[in-house]
């Protein structure tokens, strides 16, 4: 029992929701030791403390000597707790059971991920591009496709077809119209769960609709662009009404490919499903031109597949290039998110010289005459 740990150990544990700048949000476990205590007592709890309690709490010197990190999503252990003043100090953090870097939050069990179906429309590229960066985590990935209301039953049955040949069994709703809102609600429950995607689709509705109590700034579809506007600035997690907590991130459009390339292909659902019967000739195959190789093929992404793995080819050997510092290559970002490698120039050979070097050239060149 909690109860019995505070007593032994004096101990209150919490998660962190949030981080800002130098100090973190906790929220201590609603039937925590001392907060048991005080109901027992019969002693009133501080009116301006909400329930389950919330602290903004410093990390003890010890945890940054040592270099330990506080992520959103942590289990800490809350040292000194001031309820009157609603403060607290992070004495410990927990063994993580799952890290994300980017976003950075600790111990998700899963990544909710939301897409419009139109406006702005749904784009098999760069949905194929989070769904990949989403498996790369080893978390399980539940799909949502929003705006259902906008489209014919037949072409969501188009979708949801074509989808499924991707290894994916979507979600259609709507947070307009509130269509199966409470069906994603129930794969939430009791798991905290990121959500991400891109901008403009409805995340920020979604959540609002699953927390009534909060209300997120929305933003609007750029019709220039048939892009959304993101609008969440950090990282936080929101309680649930059904248990569980949800991560919102901010938005991005073209998340990196900084993977393994020989990892990538396991990140296709169709490609594991072939790798699972049989057996590539080369065990370092990377499945474009090697002979006898089993994933090459006419599955749908296929071409996907070929174009990330150029790109996590090129994130690895700018990598290694950035350890070699006597690289003679430079990474050039080419916009839409291609980028490629250009050989660097001697930069004392082919700099501009400076005005004030030249003036001091020809002062010297002066005093040489006379």
């Amino acid at each position: 029992m909690i109860g019995e740990n505070f007593a032994a150990t004096g101990q209150l544990l919490g998660t962190v929701v949030a981080v800002q700048a130098n100090f973190y949000r906790v929220q201590l476990d609603q039937e925590d030791g001392e907060m048991r205590e005080i109901k027992e007592m019969g002693e009133q709890e501080p009116p301006d403390l909400p329930y389950p309690p919330l602290l903004l709490c410093t990390r003890r010197t010890r945890l940054k000597k040592i270099g330990q990190q506080v992520m959103v999503g942590d289990r800490v252990v809350v040292e000194e707790p001031d309820w009157a003043g609603g403060r607290g100090a992070i004495a410990e953090v927990l063994p993580r059971q799952s890290e994300l870097d980017r976003p950075a939050i600790a111990n998700v069990n899963q990544i909710l991920l939301v897409f419009a179906v139109a406006d702005p429309p749904l784009e098999p590229y760069q949905l194929s591009r989070f769904l990949i960066k989403a498996e790369s985590t080893g978390l399980d990935v539940l799909l949502c496709l929003n705006k259902s209301d906008l489209i014919s039953p037949q072409s969501q049955q188009q979708i949801s077809d074509r989808l499924l040949g991707w290894g994916y069994q979507p979600i259609f709703i709507s947070v307009k119209d509130g269509i199966n809102t409470e069906q994603a609600a129930r794969y939430l429950s009791n798991k905290i769960t990121v959500i991400a995607g891109p901008s403009g689709v409805g995340k920020s509705s979604l959540i609002n609709t699953l927390i009534d109590s909060l209300q997120l700034r929305v933003g609007e579809v750029s019709g220039k662009l048939a892009r959304g506007r993101h609008t969440t600035r950090h990282i936080e997690l929101f309680e649930l009404p059904s248990g569980g907590m949800l991560a919102d991130t901010p938005g991005f459009n073209q998340p990196d490919m900084d993977c393994n390339p020989e990892e990538l292909i396991r990140y296709f659902p169709e490609a594991r499903k072939r790798l699972a019967i049989a057996s590539c000739r080369f065990s370092d195959c990377l499945h474009r031109d090697e002979p006898e190789c089993v994933v090459r093929g006419d599955w749908e992404r296929y071409e996907h597949y070929l174009e990330f793995l150029d790109a996590a080819i090129a994130h690895e050997t700018h990598l290694h290039q950035q350890a070699d510092p006597e690289s003679t290559l430079k990474l050039k970002s080419k916009g839409k998110g291609q980028s490629e490698y250009e050989p660097k120039l001697e930069s004392k050979k082919y700099r501009r010289i400076s005005r004030k070097t030249q003036l001091q050239d020809l002062q010297e060149l002066y005093r040489d005459e006379e």
